[in-house]
């Protein structure tokens, strides 16, 4: 688009949008924005059918092919196993192998493992011989952590994993020990073979937001180096921060051995990976709160993990075991293009967003949000998109009072590349569906236009 053509297109716009449009200083061409009444006319439409990386903004796509394909009350079950004939014997020893049976559960908690072990225990058993993860519903998903952008300790780039607990974090929890000012730090769980070096200074300061301490976990071998730097405010008191330290694996395999022990149990042999056979017997089990509640956590706080978890759940429920991100994304892409959604120009890869390859278009994206609002499944589709000025990934902007609370949103931040879509309620009454994709290195300039196309939305 010619530097003319991007004068004439910003002289289209609303009044109120045109100044704040101009200081972005993009070039219409790297933008594509689509808004629209719902159920009604076009107000604002520029390049609509150009595919743009959407950065988070993809996680709209998953949770919604997975909320109308699974329902919202769809629920994950990790189930703990044994031979049919196996036998508990009177010093609470089982029989043969005890049987994990992942089910690629997105929101699995360290908590819950405790409860479900703490279940086994009630029902007799203590000591096992070994412990056979079944990890077969998904195919071959793990990713390396640090192939995104080379920092492969920080949780957004924790791979999926059939048998997934706490997003594969650890804790690292700073404690004040005001006596010799200074903050101890302790890893939870306790990882084999921490090694801890340098330190987070203490600082007599007040406390003005959260600490800025710098960690930094690198594996040697068999042991695991943090790097500590950075200062933090005695007056903040304890806090934490949250790494990934292990394969999703090895993080299962210290939780359970941590867990069990704590609850008097014993493990002989250790872990193997396997099928559960034919004919199992379920000893307990462990169901996930419903769909609904687990895609507010993943639109809400912009989860990558428990994305790519749902799509590949998406793809197992729809292909059967062994389900992959591709096989994820062909069930998705089926589903939506049912539903009338023009596809073309898309581009699925995980379903999260981290993603330098998927694509979709603005009038590909609002047809689909249309489809959605449509549907028996709104109310629970909307209710998981972070609400202007109050929570979730836009708790801190569009807090006045005339928009605050007025939209649904999801946004989207990689490098080069800022999206934001969802939902507006203006002041008529009427509901606005907005789409905005943004890519190039000058993206970052659009995030007030945002705010201030939402802000004007919301007073229509």
């Amino acid at each position: 688009m010619t530097l003319l053509a991007n004068m004439t297109w910003a002289q289209n716009l609303p009044e109120p949008l045109r100044q704040p449009w101009r200081q972005t200083r993009l070039q219409a061409a790297d933008v594509s924005l689509l808004v629209k009444e719902v159920g009604g006319p076009t107000l604002i439409s520029l390049n609509p059918e150009v595919p743009r990386n959407p950065a988070s903004v993809m996680k709209l796509v998953t949770t919604w092919a997975g909320l109308s394909g699974l329902g919202p009350a769809y629920r994950w079950r990790t189930s703990l196993m044994a031979r049919a004939d196996a036998q508990i014997g009177a010093d609470g020893t089982l029989q043969g192998p005890l049987y994990v049976k992942a089910s690629g559960d997105p929101f699995f908690t360290v908590e819950q493992l405790w409860a479900l072990l703490r279940e086994l225990r009630l029902r007799g058993v203590k000591n096992l011989n070994e412990v056979v993860v079944d990890r077969s519903l998904f195919g071959k998903v793990e990713i390396d952590p640090e192939a995104f952008d080379a920092s492969g300790d920080r949780p957004y780039n924790a791979s999926p994993d059939a048998m997934m607990v706490g997003w594969g974090a650890v804790r690292v929890l700073f404690l004040p020990d005001e006596a010799a000012r200074k903050w101890v730090p302790v890893v939870d769980p306790p990882v084999p073979g921490v090694r801890f070096d340098g330190e987070v200074a203490w600082s007599r300061g007040q406390c003005t937001g959260s600490p800025t301490a710098g960690i930094r976990l690198y594996s040697e071998g068999e042991q695991l180096r943090v790097a500590l730097s950075g200062t933090a405010p005695g007056a903040c008191g304890e806090f934490s921060v949250y790494r990934l330290a292990q394969s999703q694996g090895q993080h299962f395999e210290t939780l359970f051995r941590m867990l069990w022990k704590e609850l008097g149990g014993t493990l002989g042999r250790g872990f193997t990976e396997g099928r559960v056979p034919s004919r199992g017997r379920t000893l307990v089990w462990h169901d996930s709160v419903p769909l609904a509640d687990v895609i507010r956590l993943i639109n809400k706080q912009s989860n990558n993990v428990m994305a790519r978890m749902l799509l590949l759940t998406l793809g197992a429920e729809v292909n059967g075991s062994g389900a992959t991100a591709s096989s994820g994304a062909k069930a998705a892409m089926a589903l939506l293009r049912q539903q009338g959604v023009d596809l073309r120009g898309w581009q699925l890869e995980n379903g999260s967003g981290l993603s330098r390859e998927e694509r979709l278009t603005a009038s590909g994206l609002a047809a689909m949000l249309e489809a959605a609002w449509k549907s028996s499944s709104m109310p629970e589709y909307l209710s998981s998109l972070a609400i202007s000025g109050v929570d979730g990934t836009m708790r801190r902007r569009l807090r006045d009072e005339e928009v605050r609370g007025a939209a649904h949103l999801k946004t989207g931040t990689l490098r080069d590349s800022r999206a934001l879509a969802g939902y507006v309620l203006g002041a008529s009454g009427k509901r606005y569906i907005v789409v905005s994709l943004a890519n190039g290195q000058q993206s970052a300039g659009i995030n007030p236009f945002h705010d201030t196309l939402i802000a004007w939305l919301a007073s229509q």
